[in-house]
């Protein structure tokens, strides 16, 4: 296996942090590491590298220029919506038909492990007419589900992983990253995803994850070979 997609449980539990430990220890594991990042949302072209897309290349060991920009995330959008909402603010339209070419090529190319990172949650709107899931379910790729400790976020998780297994999909592993606003906790949210979430591997990360966390999270997906 040597692509996985990244999904969320909602916006912002650290979809694109998690890619990035990821890819950092990969990396160090030697051999190519890839990404992308197809649609971008809240892009601002003067603050580059603070974007999910700069996050990503610099956790590649590569520039953000715009360059490497247009190649990891070539669907940019002002607004921080659904990609399809801020096109519409821009008065561009973004369809399934637009990503798909995108993600099968970087898919066909040679290399090492490709990481490709969705938007929002799982069920997020991509394009006008697909979701995240949509996408991941297109590219018949398996999921790495990252999910977050604040209140709601094990409804938000079950309900996740059973729109996964719906579409098909495997779920490698889901990651609990510990949430700024932590009203449950670690080992309270591990303990009811281990009893519901069942055959799935839990990994829990702090907000000050090591690079052992993330070996972890490589050697649940098989270390990505």
């Amino acid at each position: 296996m040597n692509a996985i997609f990244i999904v969320g449980t909602g916006t912002d539990v650290g979809k694109t942090y998690v890619t990035a430990g990821l890819l950092r220890s990969l990396r160090a594991g030697g051999g190519a590491t890839r990404a992308l990042k197809p649609a971008l949302s809240g892009f601002d072209p003067a603050r580059v590298a603070e974007s999910d897309a700069g996050v990503l290349l610099n956790a590649l060991g590569r520039s953000t220029s715009m360059a490497e920009i247009d190649a990891i995330s070539p669907f940019r959008f002002a607004a921080p919506l659904a990609p399809d909402a801020a096109a519409r603010r821009e008065g561009r339209t973004l369809a399934l038909a637009d990503i798909l070419p995108v993600c099968r090529a970087a898919l066909a190319e040679p290399g090492g492990p490709l990481l490709i990172e969705g938007v929002g949650g799982v069920m997020s709107p991509i394009a006008r007419d697909a979701t995240g899931l949509d996408l991941a379910r297109a590219l018949g790729l398996p999921v790495l589900l990252v999910a977050g400790t604040y209140l709601g976020a094990i409804s938000h998780a079950l309900t996740a992983v059973v729109a996964i297994r719906a579409a098909g999909l495997a779920i490698k592993a889901i990651v609990v990253n510990e949430s700024a606003t932590d009203s449950v906790g670690i080992p309270d949210t591990l303990d009811a995803l281990a009893r519901f979430a069942t055959e799935i591997a839990l990994i829990s990360i702090g907000r000050d994850a090591s690079a052992a966390d993330f070996a972890a999270i490589a050697r649940a997906l098989g270390g990505m070979d």
